[in-house]
């Protein structure tokens, strides 16, 4: 495999360094957690080995989330990203044919890109509202394809896809004997109606999550990958067992007893949320330079400089950073046109998000021609 770092990794906070940046708006995720907040109890916990599937506790209440599945759909990871470098390696070779909705998260592409598979991009369109066409992707399927992949909700522009599409795209892998992976890892923070776990409404069909971006647990390494067809389950477990055999224990205790109080927890990240998200949209409604499609979950969303505004990109990245001590996403994080940046919403603090969009605004009247 032909490995290569991805932009928003090299460029991402931890890499630039925290203490570079005042205002911090380029996470997709809620705040960290603190250990002390979480009240858990890790005393009597042996440090051994743990169950290769994960802990069964864990993909029950994980699998509890619809009746339609059990533990076993239910393969426990070190976060999405190995979730998803699973279902690439095991699924594509150099011979085979991949469908990526782009933007995507980064490993959805790099990955397929470094085993050299081919690939076709459905990429969505601001004038679309960011909606991926059924018709394009049933178009490009190709007795190689192996497998079809979206997010939702959408990262980076927070557009959820219907639940009549998503039936449309079921129904393409089924007649086409492959399979529709979906990054599902907003699916708790949808403002509307929460979609149901995808894999569970087919055999075709590979959801992948994790606790990282909703819960804000990113420093625990815990993911999943659900799919109800065993031949894959067996196929992700032997590539999961060559990789690390098995997850750390204290992870998975603590993703456990989070998860066992996510009743708890939740409401108070979409309190969080709901504050956030109201002041994003009436900055949004009140700038003049920029347009959105509105989010409809997760705590991201993917404005634009408006197309008629003339404006050197690179240098307003550069002051935002440099001068202001604010970071967003740029648009090349998702091979997309620098007019594009991800805010996130979720992880600042309120007074942060204030002052980093007031920041934004400033370097976009520094910076227009």
């Amino acid at each position: 495999m032909k490995y290569k770092r991805m932009p928003i990794e090299i460029e991402s906070p931890e890499q630039l360094g925290y203490d570079t940046i005042e205002c911090n708006l380029a996470e997709s995720s809620m705040d960290d957690a603190i250990v002390k907040d979480l009240k858990l109890n890790l005393n009597d916990l042996v440090l051994c080995y743990g169950d290769h599937l994960g802990k069964p506790e864990l993909r029950e209440l994980i699998a509890s989330e619809h009746s339609a599945l059990s533990a076993n759909d239910v393969l426990i990871t070190a976060g999405a990203a190995s979730a998803l470098f699973i279902v690439a390696t095991s699924l594509l070779d150099k011979k085979d044919h991949l469908i990526v909705v782009r933007p995507n998260y980064a490993t959805n592409i790099e990955t397929p890109r470094a085993i050299e598979c081919e690939i076709d991009f459905v990429d969505l369109t601001f004038e679309n509202n960011f909606q991926p066409d059924v018709s394009l992707i049933k178009s490009l399927i190709k007795s190689n394809t192996k497998y079809i992949s979206i997010t939702n909700p959408h990262n980076p522009t927070g557009v959820c896809i219907s639940e009549e599409k998503i039936s449309a795209l079921i129904q393409l892998a089924e007649k086409n004997n492959c399979y529709l992976l979906v990054d599902e890892t907003y699916r708790d923070l949808t403002l509307n109606n929460k979609s149901p776990i995808a894999a569970a409404l087919s055999p075709n069909v590979i959801s992948v999550s994790s606790v990282s971006k909703t819960y804000g647990l990113p420093g625990i390494r815990i993911g999943w990958i659900i799919t109800k067809n065993p031949e894959l389950q067996e196929l992700f477990l032997a590539a999961k067992e060559q990789i690390f055999i098995c997850n750390s224990i204290v992870d998975e205790e603590i993703a456990y007893q989070f998860l066992k109080q996510k009743n708890v927890f939740l409401p108070v990240i979409q309190k969080k949320i709901k504050t956030n998200f109201e002041l994003m949209t009436n900055w949004m409604e009140q700038n003049q330079y920029l347009e959105w499609i509105k989010p409809e979950g997760g705590v991201v969303c993917f404005p634009r400089v408006k197309q008629d505004i003339k404006m050197d990109m690179d240098l307003f990245y550069n002051t935002l950073y440099n001068k202001y001590k604010t970071l967003v996403g740029p648009g090349h994080w998702f091979e997309m046109d620098k007019r594009y940046m991800r805010i996130g919403y979720g992880w600042p603090e309120t007074n942060m998000l204030q002052k980093g969009l007031n920041n934004i605004s400033l370097t976009l009247k520094d910076t227009i021609r």
